[in-house]
């Protein structure tokens, strides 16, 4: 079974967002839109567009979608429901919770040191 297959994405809150998202913009040419991150659409070597994207999103300090350390780094996963299952079976803390919906599925497990790990399985096509 295929695990991790990329990363889907990188989220972290700032107590600043529009100031810390303009900073990104200036000195690294991030293309930050309005919404508050950008989409790296993924190329091979060459430079031919493949499929997959990652997501790259500043948050505001108090949004409730990132973890306790300030930061989520989500990890597509090819099957969702088999590697939560196996990850249970290996005896990781697996939260009992998961969410579907347009976006696709997610689920969670929480690291040795602490950290929620995100687990997304992008919907067909993305």
């Amino acid at each position: 079974m295929k695990r991790v297959t990329g990363i889907g994405g990188i989220f972290f809150k700032a107590k600043d967002p529009a100031a810390l998202q303009a900073w990104y913009r200036r000195h690294l040419g991030i293309d930050v839109q309005d919404w508050g991150g950008t989409v790296f659409f993924w190329a091979d070597e060459s430079g031919n567009a493949m499929k997959g994207s990652t997501v790259w999103s500043i948050m505001s300090a108090d949004s409730s979608s990132i973890g306790p350390s300030g930061f989520t780094i989500n990890y597509r996963v090819a099957d969702l429901a088999a590697l939560l299952q196996a990850l249970k079976e290996e005896g990781c803390n697996v939260l009992d919770k998961t969410e579907e919906s347009d976006f696709g599925k997610f689920g969670w497990v929480i690291d040795p040191e602490g950290n929620r790990v995100e687990l997304w399985e992008p919907p067909e096509g993305m």
